[in-house]
């Protein structure tokens, strides 16, 4: 069977740009955290604040897609969040050459840089629909999940050389350079831009609230969204503990535990190349289900590790890898649908509401498990956050998720209304 995908060099030109800066993405992860402990001194709770700073402007999301959906070019603004990132992260090394970097300065970077990329996320989402046909939705995904994957495989150490070598705020020069990379080459990926939408010029919260009004409506997206809420929550409660229970119960040095990150992510490597094979064989909405299952469950195999050491640190490699199969297979299938069944009107204002719920949930997954694992202790806490994400899937459930097969026998998305002044068939999903 041939590839969807082949000769679609608008496609290979944005994967490009995209690989580049998902691998710059990895060092930065690294060295942001080390500038704040090592050279700031930062204590713990000023760790956690970086963390939320760059998590922060996803609240903002639905306003931000509302305001990307009354734009036509979405090439530009993708361009432009890629140069805004490439210029904030530029300002740390440039700081460091004087020895001026601050706390301060850390956490506007990571606003800035934070926004950039909701504003990316957002103009993606209509970008993405005309940049493929909808038979190639599913195999498209799975490249750019696999290029993700790939990064969080080996871009750990690339980022852990260039900080030894470099030092952290130079390393950060890196990502910034990926970035003006991907905005070189996204910049040279044409597509038909779809035409305005009528009511585009309504103000921003009116078209937030249509967004976020069509989630709740939409059979598909309000359990999607139901389920995403609940999973990245409770695998945040999770995944907040995880690394201090490697260390501290099972008694895994840093380096151990490195390495066993480094294996479970091949797990993600190999969701994210099965997904559209899997989703051929069993059906799309089956693979969703069974990757909301898989993405938590394995959590709970942490409070099972004993023995020696390679076995513990088995066990952990073991865990992260099945939750990293699972993920990709709920993640690929899923952004598939969800393409599939948004007009393109509401494209932004829908994953701007999806953002702002999905992520704006995630520090308080984080919170509650500090919480949690102060009160209870690590294993309780480990074993609500398997069991919690698990349940997820209830919102698939009754839902009409599970039982479609192919995005070809999805309902084709409606198209926007049409407004007197403008009597143009509105393109949709191609």
């Amino acid at each position: 069977m041939s590839s969807p995908l082949r000769g679609n060099g608008r496609f290979r030109r944005f994967w490009a740009g995209q690989a580049v800066s998902q691998f710059g993405d990895r060092v930065s992860e690294l060295a942001l955290p080390l500038i704040a402990v090592g050279p700031l001194g930062a204590s713990t709770a000023q760790v956690a604040g970086l963390t939320a700073a760059l998590w922060a402007p996803n609240l903002l999301a639905v306003l931000l897609g509302a305001w990307v959906d009354g734009r036509t070019d979405q090439r530009r603004l993708l361009v432009l969040a890629d140069l805004v990132r490439a210029a904030a992260l530029a300002t740390l090394p440039a700081a460091a050459l004087f020895g001026a970097v601050t706390l301060g300065q850390l956490y506007a970077v990571a606003v800035v840089t934070g926004t950039a990329g909701v504003l990316f996320g957002t103009a993606y989402a209509p970008f993405f629909a005309h940049l493929v046909p909808r038979s190639a939705y599913l195999a498209a995904n799975s490249h750019l999940s696999s290029t993700r994957s790939a990064s969080q495989l080996a871009g750990p150490a690339l980022g852990g050389v260039l900080v030894q070598v470099l030092t952290a705020p130079v390393a950060v020069l890196a990502d910034a350079l990926s970035f003006l990379a991907s905005a070189l080459l996204v910049g040279g990926v044409r597509t038909d831009p779809p035409p305005r939408p009528a009511g585009s010029g309504a103000a921003v919260r009116a078209r937030a609230r249509q967004g976020l009004a069509f989630v709740l409506r939409h059979p598909y997206l309000r359990a999607s969204l139901g389920c995403c809420t609940t999973v990245n929550f409770f695998t945040f409660v999770g995944h907040s503990l995880t690394v201090l229970f490697a260390s501290r119960e099972l008694g895994l040095s840093a380096g151990r535990i490195g390495l066993a990150l480094a294996v479970g992510a091949t797990g993600s490597l190999l969701g994210a190349v099965t997904a559209p094979a899997l989703s051929r064989r069993i059906g799309v909405g089956r693979t969703i289900v069974l990757g909301a299952v898989l993405f938590p469950a394995p959590i709970a195999l942490l409070v099972l590790a004993d023995g020696p050491s390679w076995a513990r640190t088995g066990v952990l490699a073991g865990a992260e890898f099945l939750s990293g199969l699972g993920v990709m297979l709920l993640d690929v299938p899923l952004n598939a649908l969800q393409t599939a069944v948004v007009p393109d009107h509401l494209r932004s204002r829908v994953s701007g509401a999806f953002a702002t719920v999905n992520y704006g949930v995630r520090p308080l997954g984080a919170l509650l498990g500090g919480l949690l694992g102060t009160a209870l202790g690590l294993r309780p806490a480990l074993l609500t956050a398997a069991a919690g994400g698990t349940l997820a899937a209830l919102w698939l459930l009754p839902s009409p998720i599970p039982r479609v097969r192919t995005l070809d026998a999805l309902p084709p998305a409606p198209s926007a209304p049409r407004t007197e002044t403008d009597s143009r068939p509105t393109t949709v999903v191609p």
